[in-house]
This record gives C-alpha cells, structure tokens and sequence, in this order.
C-alpha cells in the first residue's frame, strides 16, 4: 500500500529511517545449550556437522559483545541515534551490562525470539510458548515488555496469529515495501485482529560483508547511501517512504567496517526532514494517522 498522499512522519518529514542493531550473541546454537550442533563458523560459511564446541566461532560471537557493541552504541550515542534493538532474548540475559547501556541511551528493544533459533520447525504449542519465552525474558531484563517481532529468517503460518494474540503490535517479517502497512489477522476466537506490517530489508543489512558476492566496507557504505538517496528523493516527489538498515555487533562492529557505519550517519545528517527514530515509533505514527479500516 503506498503511503496516503499527503502523509508524512511526525515534524514534517518525509523519510523516516530506521537503524535496527540485532542482538544474538550468546544466544546461537551451541551443544552446551542442548542443540544438535554448533552454529555455522560465520567469517568462513564453514558448516560442522560434528556435534562439538566450536570454541573459535564462540569467540567471534562474544567479540560482538565485548568489541563491537562499545562501538555502535559510541556512534549511536555521538549522533543522537535512536534504534531498534532486535534481541535474542537470552543473548540479553548474558549481557546484562549491554541491555542496561541500551535502555540507558533510551532505544527500543524488539523481541528476535527467545533464544536466535529457527522456529519454522515448531508445532503450534512450541512456538507459542517460545514466542512468550521471549517477550517475558525481555521484559524481566530491561523493565519493558517489546512490542515488535523478528523471527530468524523464516517463521510459520501461525506466527503473525500468536503475535496478535501475545499482544505484540508489529510484525516485521516482511520485505515487500518501503513503507508500513495493516494486517488483519484472523484469530483462534475467529475474530481478526489488525495488525502494523512493518517492512525490513535485506539488501542493506550488513550480512552483505560475509554473503557472497561480499561487499567491501566501501560499496556497503555507497550501497546504503544510494539507497537512502533514491528513497528520501521519492519522499518529496511521490510520497513518504520508510528505510531499515541492518547491523550485527559482531559484523559492523569490527574495526574495518565501523567507519562505514559513521559515513552513512554523517550522510543522514546532512539531510533535512529526516526521521531517525525507532520501529516502535514508526509503527505507532503510521497507527494514529492511517487507521486499519482505511487500509
């Protein structure tokens, strides 16, 4: 659904960002928690099908917790940045310090499950339950229940409907527009219940530095500028428009792409009417100015 013609974001603007940080480390596949393997080593795309430790890639994990996070939060802070934290659960609870620094800096923390597993696999009652592992644990950590949902990669077709029914109020599952949309999602009672679709992307996440083909810190930053520009120029021609950028502690947070990070902020300060603020945010403003019958 395209934005309202004569839309815009809270104070003018036309172009409202979103900066989403994910939190997974300490909260991967490991035997040590129970699972069947180790995660895949993520700098080398090695897959071990050996059920061991893999205590190298364990490191890796824990380099974004001890390294990388003091960096982006440093930026974050610098800037004026509020973000999006999307959080693991239990990677909070074993890093209580960090989940303390964001509250602190006044960031929105969504829930990326309880542990970062995939739930595709889980019958009805499981995910159910891991769904509500997840809002509980962050709520008992950080003081604040989260009101948005990111699976890991993939999710079920009940997932939207128990995220409705956990009383979560977006979903961002999604990668089909550059601006928010309403859901009505039919529920258990057989009622619906509408639904803020928040879109995520993809194409600027900085997983782009391990996929193949891998972006060099440079064509990342020019990538997301690029894609920054064309939007914030559709904001003043065709209509409001909404940006995600993706980043991992562990993967932006390495001292040879952090500066790739700071180049696209000083990039977005340059521009006027620009909206840099949480999903929470974006999702309640297109809530109060675009009501789900008019959808």
């Amino acid at each position: 659904m395209p934005a309202p013609a004569d839309f815009t974001w809270p104070n003018g603007a036309k172009l409202a960002l979103s900066i989403v940080v994910n939190v997974e480390e300490g909260a991967e596949q490991n035997i040590r928690d129970g699972d069947k393997g180790p995660e895949p080593v993520d700098e080398l795309s090695v897959h071990v099908a050996k059920p061991i430790r893999i205590h190298g890639n364990e490191s890796n994990y824990q380099y974004g917790i001890k390294a990388g996070a003091p960096r982006v939060m440093r930026l974050l802070k610098e800037y004026g940045v509020e973000a999006t934290f999307t959080a693991a659960a239990v990677a909070l609870e074993r890093a209580p310090d960090l989940a303390a620094e964001i509250v602190a800096q006044g960031h929105e923390i969504c829930c990326h499950g309880h542990r970062w597993t995939h739930q595709f696999w889980m019958k009805e009652d499981r995910e159910r339950q891991f769904i509500r592992d997840g809002w509980q644990s962050i709520e008992k950590t950080t003081g604040k229940r989260p009101v948005g949902w990111l699976s890991r990669y993939l999710h079920t077709e009940a997932t939207r409907r128990i995220l409705a029914e956990e009383g979560y109020s977006y979903h961002m599952d999604d990668y089909s527009d550059d601006f928010p949309f309403w859901d009505h999602v039919p529920l258990s009672d057989g009622t619906t219940r509408p639904m803020v679709i928040l879109p995520y992307a993809i194409d600027s996440n900085d997983m782009k530095f391990w996929l193949a083909p891998s972006l060099t810190p440079r064509d990342w930053l020019q990538y997301a500028i690029d894609s920054f520009n064309w939007l914030y120029r559709e904001a003043q021609t065709e209509g409001a428009r909404m940006m995600s950028l993706g980043l991992h502690l562990r993967i932006i947070g390495r001292p040879g792409r952090i500066g790739a990070f700071q180049g696209f902020l000083d990039h977005v300060k340059s521009n006027p009417d620009v909206w840099v603020t949480s999903r929470a945010n974006i999702a309640a403003a297109f809530a109060a100015a675009v009501p789900p019958d008019a959808a």
